[in-house]
Parts: structure tokens; sequence; C-alpha cells
């Protein structure tokens, strides 16, 4: 029997240049919350926060201002917590955050932006400050998922970024694993940038959401390593497009590219493979990594590697550093990924 021919491609090839349009249409949610909604997220009988979280979003969302009206559309019920312009939901991993943010985005009307607290820096990096707000200010609703400060220019820039965009109107929701008085702690000295921190938790009302995490599953074990000497075999079975690379020329050719245009880097591919995966030890590649891995994560490519378990590419300085917080979510998403590409070999 023929085997199928699959269009092997390089990132090393991709050099992805994106006008600001077409960098602001990819703030939406992840293709697995395309059809999030309140209705569709199931609270967890045994976690009544959980419904109390559904509650509370669906009130923020009603509370929404329409198109030329006051702060909340006439007649509504305002939000708990109306007094502030966002909400925060805090809880720990698989709790449904990021259904509830998409499920929020989806339903506010106007002019909406999505995307990750990595994502809006990397855009404020991009484009400049001020570019940032130019293009931002106006905008109904803003939502900022895995909200998390790791350096005093990240928080010193979020605030004043979102401070000028609510003086314009703009509403927020946010969620994190940190409640929004203790973001920073432990990564710099906190108490230094005390105002900062405090503005931007002065413009939430937190909803704290309790719960399992319903992807544990997905998440235990170690990621899949495939024998190098089958590594060809298993990209033969990739319906689709797959760049093919050393692990060690993807993590260089990331340093040439903006993080802002990462999401050009994967877009149409249906599978990436590693060869020759090693520790890193250098922070400046593992963060690059780190914003990679959430692309690859939200288009939902999987991943085929060789070498060392791409669970382990974090370092132990890494995992308990300031940083430890998004190489461990990185290492769940690389886990989850690696299993997706495990599922492609099974698929007939």
């Amino acid at each position: 029997m023929s085997q199928v021919s699959v269009p092997i491609t390089s990132l090393l090839e991709r050099h992805p240049v994106m006008s600001i349009d077409s960098m602001l249409a990819h703030f939406v949610p992840p293709m697995q919350f395309e059809s999030a909604s309140l209705d569709s997220y199931v609270p967890d009988p045994n976690f009544p926060s959980q419904a109390d979280a559904v509650a509370a979003a669906r009130a923020f969302v009603e509370g929404a201002p329409a198109p030329s009206s006051g702060w909340f559309r006439q007649g509504s019920k305002a939000p708990r917590g109306s007094g502030k312009p966002g909400i925060y939901l805090d809880g720990g991993f698989g709790v449904g955050k990021t259904h509830l943010l998409a499920a929020m985005w989806h339903r506010i009307p106007g002019r909406t932006y999505y995307g990750t607290f990595i994502e809006f820096t990397a855009l404020v990096g991009a484009l400049g400050y001020r570019g940032a707000v130019d293009h931002l200010r106006g905008a109904a609703f803003l939502a900022i998922d895995e909200f998390e400060l790791d350096d005093p220019g990240d928080t010193m820039v979020m605030s004043r970024l979102l401070g000028e965009l609510v003086a314009s109107g703009t509403r927020l929701a946010a969620t994190s694993n940190t409640p929004p008085a203790a973001l920073g702690e432990g990564r710099f000295a906190a108490e230094d940038f005390l105002r900062e921190i405090t503005a931007l938790a002065d413009k939430f009302v937190t909803v704290r959401i309790d719960g399992e995490d319903y992807r544990k599953r997905d998440f235990e074990g170690h990621a899949v390593v495939l024998p190098a000497d089958q590594l060809e075999s298993a990209v033969s079975r990739v319906s689709g497009e797959c760049a093919v690379d050393d692990f060690s020329a993807v993590i260089d050719h990331l340093a040439t590219i903006h993080p802002s245009r990462f999401v050009g880097l994967v877009e149409g591919l249906a599978a990436v493979a590693w060869r020759e995966v090693y520790q890193l030890h250098n922070q400046a590649q593992a963060l690059r990594l780190v914003a990679l891995v959430d692309r690859l994560y939200d288009a939902r490519v999987p991943i085929l590697a060789t070498g060392v378990p791409l669970d382990e590419v974090f370092d132990d300085t890494m995992l308990h550093g300031g940083y430890r917080k998004k190489y461990l979510r990185a290492t769940s998403r690389l886990i989850a990924l690696t299993r997706l590409g495990d599922d492609l070999q099974e698929s007939p």
C-alpha cells in the first residue's frame, strides 16, 4: 500500500510579518472555547462557588454598557461589585475560569479583545505603550487570561494601560491563580511597587472559584518521547503540514521573532516535530519557549519529539524561581500536546 505524502516544512522557514490589524484579529478565545457559553458551564455541586461564579459572570455581562448609553444598560441588574469596572476570577487549575472568561467575551457586544497576559504585554512591546493604548482605546471589553505579574516593568505597564482604558469606558475581566492583591509576590520587591499593584487590584471585584482540576488526567505523568529512529515514521502519519526541526534550531529561531508574532509561526500546522530536545538553562530562551507553547496549545498543534522529555525541558532553577507558574503551566501543556502527538500515531 502506498504511503501518503506528508507536507514537510520547517519553523525556520517562517518569518511572520504581521500588520497591527492582523495581530489584533488574533485576540480572540482559543478554538476550544469558540462556543463557550455561560449555559454550557456545568458547576460541580460539591463546590458551590462554581455556581456563584457563573451567576457573578452573568450579572457582570448583563451590566455591560450598551452603545451610547450609561455605565449599565437601562433597567438591567448591576453586577456584584459593579462599582468596579472589572471582574477577577481567582481559582486553581482546571476549574473553568477560562471557559467563563471566553463565555463573557462572546456575550459582550462591541469591539472586544481576548488574550493572555503574556499576549497583551507582548502587544505593548510590539506597538510601544502609546501605540497599544491608541489601538485598544474605545474597546468595550478586554478579557485577560492567566493574569500574572512577573517583573516590575510589567506591573507598571499593565497598571497604566488598564487605567487609561478604564478611564475611556473599557470594562475588564481576568483570570489567574493568584489573588489580585498578591500579584507579584515572590517575584520582586513587591513593596516597592505596592502602589501599582494596589491600583490593579482596585479595578476588579474578585470572585473565588474552588474545585478539582477536571483536566488532571491530561497532565499527570510525563511527556511522550519518541525513539530517534521512529520520528520519521511518526511524521509520515500526520495528516497535514508538519514542521520538522532540530530543537536547538527552533530555540535559536525564536530569538529572531517578536513573541507577538509567534501566532504566525504555528498557523496552519497539523503538527510540529522536534529532534534532540535538551534541557534549557537560559531563562530568556525558556520564556520564549513558554510563549511558543501557549500558541501551540491554543491552536491544538500536537508535538512529536525525541531526546529529553519535554516535561523536563526547564531546569530546577527555573521551576523554583520567580517565573515558576509560567513554567509549570507550560510543562502541563507540553505533556498534553505530546499526548495529542501520540494520538496521531493511533489514528487510522
